[in-house]
């Protein structure tokens, strides 16, 4: 009679060597991983924003969610963040893997996380340099200055910015990337649309949405074509790292570019 083999559910936090079947890129893709890694930065939101100081720090798709969620009968406050993580590990129950989570690939997602900020960072630079070479002079700074507006507030406004930045990274992408990304692949290829093109599709139309959304509202920003064509360019850019990377790196570069644009000089 062979030797059961151990659950796995042991030791859901150990940090074993990466085998060659189970790489650094392949564990932080998955689900389990995505949400060990965005924990941190979901607690500290949601504390965050009962504080007087996050206050007026809500992020305006968690004021959408939380009023979806009050209109059909379910305004608990923590809700939301609750079926963020059972959206999780649900999903990571879909995927049969083990439920193990690796210390040392979290450190590594932090640090791709924070050089993808990077890049976007750089992609907004060269954009605004694009723009500044077709727009009269006068506006060609006006991307750079919309990203940057309140680039030097008060400590206590600093620390409200980085509450709202950690809650943008969540949640924008849990409605634009995990929800409507996946939904609009999914009902495009129902349609008769190739994965291919469903996934392109998918990703213009929730890309476009994602821009769309910055102007909308009480609290939405006015139209300008610049900030919209970069956050247009910007949630074609989530959504490849959604796809490719998982909703983990997608959320943390999110919350990482909005944090060196808003909080850095």
């Amino acid at each position: 009679m062979s030797q059961a083999e151990p659950a796995v559910f042991d030791d859901p936090f150990e940090s074993p060597e990466l085998s060659p079947s189970e790489s650094y890129w392949e564990i932080s893709r998955q689900p389990l991983t995505s949400l060990v890694f965005i924990a941190p930065l979901l607690l500290v939101y949601e504390v965050g924003v009962l504080l007087p100081i996050g206050a007026s720090a809500r992020n305006g798709v968690d004021v959408w969610l939380r009023t979806l969620l009050d209109w059909v009968g379910f305004g608990e406050y923590f809700l939301l963040p609750v079926l963020t993580v059972c959206i999780l590990l649900g999903w990571h129950y879909t995927t049969r893997r083990p439920w193990r989570v690796s210390w040392r690939v979290l450190g590594r997602m932090a640090v791709e996380s924070l050089v993808l900020a990077i890049c976007l960072r750089a992609i907004l630079e060269v954009q605004s340099a694009l723009m500044r070479g077709l727009l009269a002079a006068g506006s060609a700074e006006t991307l750079l200055a919309v990203e940057q507006a309140g680039a030097n507030p008060a400590m206590s406004e600093r620390l409200g910015n980085l509450i709202m930045f950690l809650g943008a990274g969540i949640y924008e992408e849990l409605l634009f990337r995990l929800i409507l990304l996946s939904a609009l692949i999914v009902l495009l290829c129902r349609v008769g649309m190739t994965r291919t093109m469903g996934t392109v599709y998918a990703v213009a139309l929730s890309s476009l949405l994602f821009a769309a959304a910055h102007h909308v509202g009480p609290h939405g920003e006015a139209f300008l074509l610049q900030p919209f064509l970069f956050r247009f360019v910007a949630g074609v850019f989530f959504c490849i790292l959604f796809i490719g990377r998982g909703f983990g790196i997608a959320a943390g570069t999110h919350a990482g570019y909005d944090i060196l644009v808003g909080l850095l000089p």
